[in-house]
């Protein structure tokens, strides 16, 4: 089966940032986090893809084609939706839907108010009137209403409150479900990728450092907890960042190096405690003391 998307070696160069040739893929039926802190990359890659910025180097294909050679045939088939809400506040989203379905020549009208009664928005309401849970809900109903294979999502999720995420993490997996479908979902708020993504990518400093399954990731690696006088010098080299208090130390260590803490308190990491201890060691050239 074609992949939805195959990126390969995207460059982009600004002064005092460079994306570093930039690859991966997205397969149909999955959820892909693409993770990084803020300022890693993310949204210049996925500018990059859309042909929103120019790349120095590299290739976007999507469902095949060449993005630059088949511009107009690629972003028919491509649902986008970025965290900050660009349209006119005071229009009522009926007026915006009217603009919106003209660019697309499989609009479906009848699955756009499916979506419209399924998220609980009111077409009457303008746009400053929304919530920003039902602001980000709109957008996947645009999205999701010209018959869109790929979603490329960025930042959705940031400012929502706990519920209003849940939420629509639960309509992800539900877009997926089919096989047919397939989700670029970029953010920071790592513990809604615990909920939803199938494979991680994880960008840092414009390059791309870790890339998988997501289960095979987080099973790579432990929490450790001890006493600091139990953080022998071979422990400490093998954690990938340690933090130290006066009741002891907590740091991560690769699950095939977990024998060298064994006595001592374990759990099972998670994509949030991989990412922070991987910036701490890499940014301090060492342990956090």
């Amino acid at each position: 089966m074609t992949a939805m998307m195959n990126v390969r070696g995207l460059v982009k160069k600004y002064p005092g940032f460079e994306l570093k040739g930039v690859g991966f893929s997205v397969e149909p039926g999955y959820i892909v986090g693409f993770i990084g802190r803020n300022g890693a990359g993310k949204t210049t890659t996925i500018k990059s893809i859309l042909g929103l910025t120019s790349p120095d180097a590299g290739s976007v294909e999507l469902f095949g084609l060449d993005i630059r050679e088949h511009e107009i045939e690629c972003k028919q088939q491509l649902g986008i939706v970025f965290g900050e809400f660009c349209y006119y506040q005071d229009k009522r989203l009926r007026t915006i839907t009217a603009v919106y379905k003209r660019f697309y020549r499989e609009w479906d009208k009848k699955k756009y108010c499916q979506y419209i009664e399924k998220f609980g928005l009111d077409e009457s309401k303008r746009v400053k009137e929304l919530s920003s849970g039902m602001k980000v809900k709109y957008s996947l109903a645009l999205a999701l209403s010209h018959n869109a294979k790929l979603l490329i999502l960025d930042e959705p999720t940031s400012g929502l409150d706990p519920v209003s995420r849940d939420e629509l993490t639960d309509i992800f997996r539900d877009i997926v479900s089919d096989g047919e479908h397939s989700i670029l979902f970029s953010t920071h708020v790592t513990s809604d990728l615990d909920k939803c993504a199938d494979y991680i990518i994880y960008i840092r400093n414009g390059s791309i450092i870790m890339q998988g399954d997501r289960e095979e990731i987080i099973n790579g690696y432990r929490l450790v907890q001890g006493r600091l006088d139990e953080l022998t010098p071979r422990l400490e080299e093998a954690l990938i960042g340690v933090k130290e208090t006066p009741f002891g130390f907590t740091g991560l260590i690769r699950a095939d190096e977990a024998y060298l803490a064994e006595g001592l308190q374990s759990a099972k990491a998670d994509i949030e405690s991989i990412m922070v201890y991987t910036e701490k060691y890499e940014n301090h050239e060492g342990s956090e003391k």
